[in-house]
Formats: structure tokens, C-alpha cells, sequence
């Protein structure tokens, strides 16, 4: 009799095993470290069956990653990656179109213009200068104002900079640079503030980061970090530049040929979802769906008008060359990688 109880069980816990087991979704993203915990747990807590296994690194890195991995994608789902990165894999084949269930409610500014898209929105991130405004007093550097204030002498060696080639903050700058001033006095301008730059990091938020430690009186990043630290005490100066912010879309989308097709667009759904949008609203004042996001103290009103024309899929397509430039002429001030 036993021995019957004892087997049955056996059998019965074999029999439920598959069926609990969840399913893993390998996501790609470029979101900050501190992002992922809470972003997983409000998507498994309503998806409890599927689990989420994160690779994460800068917007470059990520972006060359799937890139190289064309032929045999170890991802199923992109979680956070720059819209101009996202264009350039859509037009290598390797997104996987989806419309999720929100996306009426997604601004159409903010999403891929086909039917069904290959990207949705999440939010918006912007150029912010992070002013160490204790290391500025101490070292009688003016507050700069403008991206032109950035070229004056007195700043030489006291500005850092996120690296275009490995940062999605960095290449928004420096697309930004060019299509706001032409391209050859885009150059020009950079010619000018490379003089000023003391090093170019491999992270958007690192810049804000060293502003923040007095490591750098000026670090060029974004929104993001520099109001999380500002909130926690760091002496920082948020300072958005006259001529206008470049700006990046962090979006989703999943990726051509999954295993996991069901998954991804579920994962896919609750991205673009008011649930996904309350948990955006946190960490920035602009999102994908309009009416849902909150003022920020730190940030001025009309901080959505700030930003400037931005024609992303000029920035995707010129990516290559614009970052074989700016390599030719710049790289040599960039920080080591990490092995």
C-alpha cells in the first residue's frame, strides 16, 4: 500500500512539473542597473510563469552584440535599447513586427511608423549637462548655459563625455550636434570642445556620475541620472543647453525568430502598458503614452519642448560613418575597456 501512495506521488509531482515550469525570456537592454529589479518583478508578478534573464550593457554594446549575432540571436526580447539602434536592426530583419494591445495609447512621435511597428516606446531621455557646482565655486568655472559654453578656455580639461561608439547618451549628442548646426560646423564644434574634454567614458550616466564625486566639475549625460543624484544630496546643477537637447526613445520590440514568440508579446504588451508607464513615470518626464507622466521638480515645465528635431532614421542611417569620424578624430581621449 506503500509503495502504491509513493509512486502515485512520483507520478502525479512528474506529471506537474512541465506545467509549472516557467518559461525564460532572454531580454537585451540597455536599462540602468538599478531599473531591471523593478521592472521584472511587477512583469512576473503578472506573469508568474514566465521568468526574465537579463543582458544588460551600454546602448553600443548591446546594439553590436545582436548585431554580430545575426545569423543565431541569443535574444528573444529587447527591453530598453535606443530607437536609432532599434532602427538599425530592423532594417538588418531581425525584429519580429508586433502591434501590442496598448498601442493606440502610444504617442505616434514615439513609435515606429509601420504596421505593426517593429519598435514601441517606453519613455524619453535627453541631453543634461551635471554641473558640480561646490568643484565650480572652487575652481571659478561660470556656470555654462549653452553647448557653445562648453568650448571656452577656461573649461579645458574639465569635461566628460559619454563615447558615441559604446554610449546611446553619447551618440545622441553628438547626432544631436550635427543636425542642429549643419554638419560642418557640426565638426567644428566638436574640434572645439574635444579640446576641453578630459576623457570619453563607455556609459551615458558615468559623465553625471564623476560630476556628482567632483571627479569632473562638468559632466555631459542625461535627465535621469542627473535627478536621481541631485535627490540623494549630490551638489549638482541640472543644466539643459539654450540650442536644444538631443534626445533618444528607449523602446521594446522582440526579436525574429524566438522560441518564445507568446512570451515576447506578452512581454511586449505590458511594456506598453499604463502599468509599464507608472513604473516609467519614476525615472522620467517624458513617456511613450501620453497624460501619464508627472512634473519632476528638478526639471522645468517645458522640458518636452525643449528637445530638438530629431530624424532618427537619418541617425540610424549614418551611424557607421558618423562614428568612424568622430572615432578618426577623437577616440584617443576615451577611457580604457573594461576586459
Amino acid at each position: 500500500m506503500f509503495l502504491r501512495t509513493a509512486l502515485a506521488a512520483t507520478l502525479a509531482c512528474a506529471w506537474l512539473l512541465p506545467a509549472q515550469a516557467a518559461t525564460e525570456l532572454t531580454v537585451y537592454s540597455a536599462l540602468e542597473v538599478e531599473q531591471l529589479k523593478p521592472y521584472q518583478e511587477a512583469f512576473e508578478a503578472q506573469h508568474p510563469d514566465i521568468h526574465l534573464k537579463w543582458v544588460r550593457d551600454s546602448t553600443g554594446i548591446v546594439t553590436a552584440k545582436l548585431l554580430a549575432e545575426k545569423d543565431r540571436s541569443q535574444a528573444d526580447v529587447i527591453w530598453g535599447l535606443a530607437a536609432s539602434s532599434l532602427a538599425i536592426l530592423e532594417k538588418q530583419g531581425l525584429l519580429q513586427p508586433y502591434a501590442p494591445q496598448n498601442l493606440a495609447q502610444i504617442g505616434a512621435r514615439y513609435r515606429d511608423a509601420a504596421n505593426p511597428p517593429a519598435w514601441v516606446g517606453m519613455d524619453v531621455w535627453a541631453a543634461t549637462l551635471c554641473v558640480n557646482r561646490i568643484e565650480a565655486e572652487r575652481q571659478g568655472l561660470p556656470l555654462p548655459k549653452t553647448w557653445e559654453d562648453l568650448t571656452r578656455p577656461e573649461y579645458q580639461g574639465k569635461i566628460v563625455m559619454p563615447n558615441p561608439a559604446s554610449s546611446g547618451t553619447g551618440y545622441l549628442d553628438v547626432s544631436a550636434w550635427l543636425q542642429l548646426f549643419g554638419e560642418a560646423k557640426g565638426w567644428d564644434y566638436m574640434d572645439r570642445l574635444h579640446r576641453n574634454i578630459g576623457q570619453y567614458t563607455h556609459s551615458g550616466s558615468k559623465p553625471c556620475k564623476q560630476a556628482a564625486a567632483g571627479e569632473f566639475p562638468i559632466g555631459i549625460s542625461f535627465e535621469y541620472p542627473a535627478v536621481q543624484l541631485k535627490r540623494k544630496g549630490a551638489p549638482l546643477e541640472i543644466v539643459l543647453p539654450a540650442e536644444g537637447l538631443g534626445w533618444e526613445i528607449e523602446a521594446t520590440a522582440i526579436v525574429k525568430g524566438t522560441d518564445h514568440l507568446e512570451a515576447a508579446r506578452k512581454l511586449a504588451d505590458f511594456s506598453a502598458s499604463p502599468a509599464a508607464m507608472n513604473l516609467y513615470k519614476a525615472n522620467f518626464a517624458v513617456l511613450a503614452q501620453p497624460g501619464i507622466a508627472t512634473p519632476m521638480a528638478e526639471l522645468p515645465a517645458n522640458y518636452e519642448q525643449r528637445l530638438a528635431p530629431n530624424d532618427f532614421a537619418w541617425a540610424a542611417q549614418n551611424r557607421e560613418r558618423i562614428l568612424a569620424e568622430w572615432r578618426q578624430r577623437y577616440d584617443g581621449k576615451s577611457e580604457p575597456r573594461q576586459p
